[in-house]
């Protein structure tokens, strides 16, 4: 895991990823206990819910399974990034790829 880009996973750019975390550990705390999210209420039913799943090793086995699960970038090969990905400084934005997808059609051109 230490070839992997996390200051650019973890950024307010990246919200997909951060999203795609929260309901990776979240979600499956709700079903197991049967509950919605609009069934949290107040900070002291949060805290409970959490304590309860953090003191149960299923959930929290799979809780840690689903974040793994959604580590690996689907483009590379194995469980790491790309050289290139492991360079990023920021987060692509619409522009740079439509930039990149010029470049990449003027470069086959040639």
């Amino acid at each position: 895991m230490n070839k992997i880009n996390w200051k650019i996973r973890f950024t307010k750019k990246n919200k997909a990823f951060v999203t795609r975390v929260f309901v990776a550990v979240f979600i499956p705390i709700l079903t197991y206990y049967g509950l919605k999210v609009n069934d949290i209420t107040s900070w002291n039913v949060l805290f409970d819910l959490m304590a309860k799943a953090f003191s149960n090793p299923f959930i929290l086995v799979m809780s840690i399974f689903n974040f793994i699960n959604i580590i690996p970038d689907p483009t590379t090969s194995g469980f790491g990034d790309s050289e290139q990905a492991l360079g990023y400084d920021t987060v692509k934005d619409d522009k740079d790829k439509e930039n990149t997808e010029k470049q990449t059609e003027t470069e086959k051109g040639e």
